[in-house]
């Protein structure tokens, strides 16, 4: 597990090096500065990826969840985030909407979204693992190292 570095002090270190994400997320784990290395899944209103990956050893890693920015239905809940913290990922970053909000401020895991919605998503695992996703101004490859806290989500640049 990486060792989360605000992310103010990021910047001021790497400069324009440092891709930020513009997307302006709200908090909803208890932990509100995590990092870790980058996974993705790629996915719309459908989070059986997610499930499947959190059911999955995380390594420390922080799964990051393009689901195109719809708020139309939760990708993650206090069920799935549970499975995150008990396979050691790090934290989640969902680019959509969460559930059980008051459960997840009380578990031990990063969790960013662009807010909620009590629906459940459909459960057929359409979607793409470890590919590149776009939003907020940045892409997130698989194998980047990602810093978040209340100031924002950034990537570390990468090594030529």
């Amino acid at each position: 597990m990486t060792d989360p570095n605000p992310t103010a002090d990021l910047v001021d270190e790497h400069g324009d090096a440092l891709r930020v994400c513009d997307t302006q997320f709200r908090q909803f784990g208890k932990h509100l500065a995590f990092a870790g290395v980058v996974r993705t899944v790629a996915c719309f209103e459908d989070n059986g990826l997610v499930k499947q990956l959190c059911n999955s050893a995380g390594d420390g890693c922080v799964l990051v969840v393009d689901g195109e920015g719809s708020l139309h239905t939760a990708l993650a809940g206090d069920l799935i985030a549970a499975a995150a913290i008990e396979n050691g990922w790090a934290g989640l970053v969902i680019n959509g909407a969460v559930r059980d909000s008051a459960a997840l401020a009380t578990l031990e895991l990063g969790v960013k979204a662009l807010g909620t919605n009590p629906r459940k998503s459909a459960k057929l695992s359409a979607g793409s693992v470890d590919v590149p996703v776009s939003f907020g101004g940045v892409t997130f490859q698989p194998g980047d190292i990602l810093h978040a806290d209340d100031d924002g989500v950034v990537l570390l640049p990468t090594e030529a």
